[in-house]
């Protein structure tokens, strides 16, 4: 397979970086406006993390969360009291993770290592040939990683021995530096590999079925990326995902066909509930989209240019963080601002996570923020 150059894109370039030879700066946010708070929102906990630079997430379990900081600090939080349940430093900088299964809890460090732990120790370690930006996923007894590359590697969950190894045979030259789609659907691994959603066989590596999720377009290698970024949306069968500055698809995996696609400009993953699906685009407006045809059902558009997160549904809310360390919260109905809160002045480094019923905010200087509603 021939190699691969890591594009790394920043929000504030993404707007011009097609067919220009020099990158406009970014708009200036849009200011917040006044709105009426609908219900409370009180501060439960905080926890002192570490910086957060790269693409990491939370893995929540229960009343359980584990985090990680960017300088190797891995804990695991109880959401109730922010006490921590075990703690660990590694010996080397953290750039993809945390996936677990509530046991074991992987992630890769700067020297390419997965490494795999349980009970806060370390359980093993092992060698990868590329870049990984993607969190470990952790299930069924495995750990599977995928490279920025868009292969992926299987490794036994117990002693990291590699089971098996795909590699994607597509054309991309270059691959974003950001997380891609890797998530299991009943007994299936779900992987995005270049602009196709894959379908794997846990257990050898199999191929099962793949479908065109992004339709390449443009003249440059930079206009024709359509990776597929995490995070996607799933409900039963039903996953839908967004294909990097071309569409949003819903697709049914038990059929192994689309149900719908819809051309859109984002790089931030998406959520859903039983009716819509929620989706940032590249400019920072908010849209939601009807689950049975992708037709828009609201656009808020007063978050502009303020760096959001991918959004998280929470109860009748949808939530997003932004770069001025402010979290918002969407109506689910028709998009308006339901509550605003502030954290420490730096961008939400991650997307928001509901552990039980307390939200848990991660900020880029590192402190983790942990609200309960009212």
């Amino acid at each position: 397979m021939r190699s691969r150059l890591i594009l790394s894109l920043l929000a504030a370039s993404l707007a011009g970086l097609a067919g220009c030879s020099s990158t406009p700066a970014k708009p200036d946010p849009t200011p917040l406006k006044d709105f009426k708070a609908e219900f409370n929102i009180a501060p439960a906990w905080s926890f002192s993390l570490g910086e957060v630079k790269g693409p990491l997430s939370a893995s929540v379990h229960g009343s359980r969360v584990v985090l990680a900081s960017s300088t190797g600090h891995v804990v695991m939080l109880d959401g109730r009291n922010g006490q921590a349940v075990w703690q660990i430093k590694l010996d080397a900088p953290i750039q993809a993770g945390v996936g677990g299964d509530g046991q074991r809890f992987a992630l890769v460090n700067a020297r390419n290592e997965v490494v795999t732990l349980q009970d806060g120790k370390v359980l093993w370690r092992h060698a990868m040939p590329a870049t990984t930006l993607t969190a470990p996923l952790v299930a069924g007894g495995r750990v599977f990683v995928m490279t920025a590359d868009r292969a992926v590697t299987a490794l036994d969950g117990a002693s990291g021995r590699e089971l098996w190894r795909y590699e994607h045979r597509g054309s991309d030259a270059l691959v974003l530096r950001q997380a891609g789609l890797l998530m299991p659907v009943g007994n299936t691994l779900i992987a995005g590999l270049g602009g196709r959603m894959v379908a794997l066989d846990p257990d050898q590596g199999r191929v099962g079925w793949e479908v065109a999720v992004g339709a390449i377009r443009g003249t440059n290698e930079v206009e024709r990326l359509v990776d597929l970024v995490n995070p996607a949306a799933r409900d039963g069968r039903t996953v839908c995902a967004r294909a990097f500055q071309s569409s949003v698809a819903c697709v049914d995996t038990a059929q192994a066909r689309v149900l719908w696609s819809k051309s859109a400009q984002g790089y931030q993953g998406l959520d859903m509930d039983e009716s819509h699906v929620f989706a940032v685009e590249g400019d920072d407006k908010v849209q939601a989209l009807a689950r049975e045809d992708g037709q828009q059902s609201w656009l808020q558009d007063g978050l502009r240019f303020r760096g959001l997160t991918a959004p998280r549904v929470l109860g009748r809310s949808v939530v997003v963080g932004d770069e001025q360390g402010y979290v918002h919260f969407l109506s689910r109905k028709d998009g308006h601002v339901l509550q605003r809160l502030s954290t420490d002045g730096s961008a939400i480094a991650m997307v928001p996570v509901l552990v039980e019923q307390t939200l848990v905010v991660v900020t880029r200087q590192g402190q983790v923020r942990a609200f309960n509603a009212q």
